[in-house]
């Protein structure tokens, strides 16, 4: 493979560097990782759903890094922590504010005893970014 000076076995492609032949390629993605509160709700109706609205600046940053790589209805992959309660969800973009939604499932809510009106500290990972 030519390297980006046009000569050969110079260097090798690691990921979307180059390197040179005799060096070792070690790369990693890091998730991105955010800790913020933010006040749990319910969405009006006989089975609403609870919900954490993601602070602006969060948000933001989130859209950036996903960006090409949301699913659908702008859902983005997140691993997320509530008081050592561990689970895999996915964000939904909020059209109304600009940001994103966090869903708290009924499992996490008991586990972590918090309730609608309580301001929660929440732990999240991007899951593939």
């Amino acid at each position: 493979m030519p390297s980006p000076s046009g000569t050969k076995d110079v260097g090798r492609k690691c990921g979307k560097l180059w390197r040179l032949a005799n060096v070792p390629c070690h790369t990693q993605r890091v998730a991105a990782s955010y800790s913020f509160k933010a006040g749990l709700w319910r969405y009006p109706g006989e089975a609403g759903w609870h919900f954490l609205t993601l602070p602006a600046d969060v948000a933001d940053d989130i859209r950036a890094r996903s960006s090409g790589h949301s699913k659908a209805f702008g859902s983005v992959k997140v691993a997320a922590d509530i008081a050592g309660h561990a689970w895999q969800t996915s964000l939904f973009a909020d059209t109304g504010t600009g940001t994103y939604l966090l869903p708290v499932k009924k499992d996490i809510r008991a586990k972590a005893e918090i309730s609608d009106g309580d301001e929660v500290a929440v732990r999240l990972s991007l899951q593939n970014p």
